[in-house]
């Protein structure tokens, strides 16, 4: 057996989303969101299934942070619910919203767990979506005093923020087609938020600056690798044009202070008009830069589509493809981090999300046995270890997800929890899987064997 060892401050946490957990989605004078909204239509979630109750975090949060403490975590990523604190986006504060992340905040620091804050996990006000939403420019303005709030409570205990989780998926599964919240199946406006987004990033940013907190500040992207399927020239061009539309269009702007000229000229008449000072706006320096890893795809040129290609899943020899249909690729993670370190300096990363779905089930002891997930962590943490000794600055990691939860258009049909949550029970039960002792060893010894 070799034991692997990481570097004595690297952190190990967990990670969940606000609407994915939290449940009580009309309490307390919580807003609507767009996701509240959705996955209020028929036909939008698998099963009908909607957040309401989720994992009923709201009212068991204390226990939930207790779990936490026994995984043994140095720090625990979550994220705000905006309408949870502004109901209707902007103006008036929800002192009862607001008590609660303050409360969840104390309850970390005293478990001995680091914060981190992440600002917008898409539960985007309703209210500011019957406004424009994310193409409206004012939704800048709009997340800058959102910020403001947050950090003027709880910005001298948290040390990390995020602003945005996955601009990504807002812009181009919710407004480029449609099939996430909002719910808007267009393209001009997906660029629009895009960049808006990008903005608001920038401007939290400097506010955070401004008001001269010692934290440190980010944001987290969904990034993948992409290789052609052939070396044919239509193939590594339609694999470059993917890497340019996912990764491209927010990584060279945060760190470059240009967009991608080649996605300019693809995307032509749509590309948006913007003042040229956004830029040195949206490229602010950050803190550190958050990933969320699960897969790689295959590319090859196809005479369809907005970027006339087409992918399938790329995974690593033995590995197979998660319940998702995402392949196993840990090898991609290295050299997805290893693009990061050569073509945008080397910037302070941490893995924000990674981890697999899996039908468990409790066996006849009460134990949820899922070697499968551990089998894939080790593989994920022994890729980080692996980028680490190349030079990567990779300074921490976080376990998507800390417990099964509303999986977005999956309902409650993909599990990805280390904890076990029973959704049909009226309690939302937890049960640690075998994975979450796994784990708790991992951090424990700060090292992964094999």
């Amino acid at each position: 057996m070799t034991i692997y060892n990481f570097p004595q401050d690297f952190i190990w946490g967990a990670a969940t989303a606000s609407f994915q957990i939290e449940g009580a989605w009309d309490e307390d004078g919580k807003g609507e969101s767009v996701w509240d909204r959705f996955n209020h239509q028929p036909h939008r979630i698998l099963n009908g299934d909607t957040a309401d109750i989720a994992c009923d975090h709201y009212h068991q949060m204390p226990g939930d942070v207790a779990l936490l403490q026994d995984l043994g975590v140095n720090s625990y990523r979550f994220s705000l619910s905006w309408p949870r604190i502004l109901p209707q986006g902007t103006g008036p504060v929800e002192p009862r919203g607001l008590d609660f992340y303050d409360r969840l905040v104390d309850h970390l620091l005293a478990a001995n767990i680091q914060p981190m804050a992440t600002l917008n996990h898409w539960d985007f006000p309703q209210a500011l979506q019957e406004r424009g939403g994310w193409p409206n420019r004012d939704s800048v303005d709009w997340f800058t005093e959102y910020a403001q709030v947050a950090f003027e409570k709880l910005g001298d205990r948290v040390a990390y923020w995020g602003t945005h989780n996955e601009p990504f998926v807002v812009a181009f599964v919710g407004y480029g087609n449609g099939s996430f919240a909002p719910g808007i199946a267009s393209y001009p406006q997906a660029l629009k938020a895009t960049h808006h987004q990008l903005l608001a990033h920038g401007r939290a940013v400097e506010l955070y600056r401004q008001l001269g907190y010692d934290g440190q500040i980010g944001i987290v992207l969904n990034l993948a690798t992409f290789l052609p399927k052939t070396d044919q020239p239509q193939d590594v061009a339609a694999a470059q044009r993917l890497e340019m539309m996912m990764n491209g269009i927010f990584l060279d702007p945060l760190f470059t202070g240009a967009y991608p000229q080649e996605a300019i000229t693809w995307i032509g008449e749509m590309w948006p008009e913007f003042p040229a000072s956004d830029l040195d706006t949206i490229s602010q320096p950050i803190d550190f830069l958050g990933i969320n890893f699960y897969y790689s795809s295959i590319v090859s040129h196809a005479a369809f589509g907005l970027l006339k290609l087409q992918t399938e899943q790329f995974t690593d020899p033995g590995w197979g493809f998660t319940e998702k249909g995402w392949g196993v690729c840990p090898s991609q993670l290295v050299t997805l981090l290893n693009h990061l370190k050569q073509d945008y300096g080397n910037p302070p990363v941490f893995i924000a999300e990674n981890g697999m779905c899996l039908t468990d089930s409790i066996d006849e002891h009460g134990a949820v046995n899922d070697q499968v997930r551990i089998n894939y962590l080790r593989a994920h943490f022994l890729a980080a270890h692996q980028a680490l000794a190349q030079g990567v600055d990779l300074r921490g990691y976080y376990v998507w997800s800390f417990m099964d939860n509303f999986e977005w258009t999956d309902g409650y049909s993909q599990r990805f929890g280390l904890v076990r949550v029973d959704f049909d029970g009226p309690n939302r039960k937890r049960t640690p899987k075998a994975s979450f002792a796994w784990y708790r060893d991992v951090i424990k010894n700060n090292a992964v064997s094999r």
